[in-house]
């Protein structure tokens, strides 16, 4: 049963994370894992809750 975590910002409609998992789920049922035991969790997180080269990525 594979379990994929995708972080990003907040932001995405209901629909883009809809087209997500199901993008995801369609690649890892190409190694033949059945769909039903694809499992997606999705962390939206703030922008000032995400830093890169010492800068916030909300600044």
């Amino acid at each position: 049963m594979p379990i994929v975590v995708v972080e990003m910002w907040e932001g995405r409609t209901v629909e883009q994370k809809k087209q997500l998992v199901e993008g995801i789920t369609s690649v890892i049922t190409k190694m033949g894992v059945p769909s039903d035991q694809v499992h997606i969790i999705i962390k939206d997180n703030p922008k000032h809750n995400w830093a890169s080269g010492g800068k916030l990525a909300s600044e």
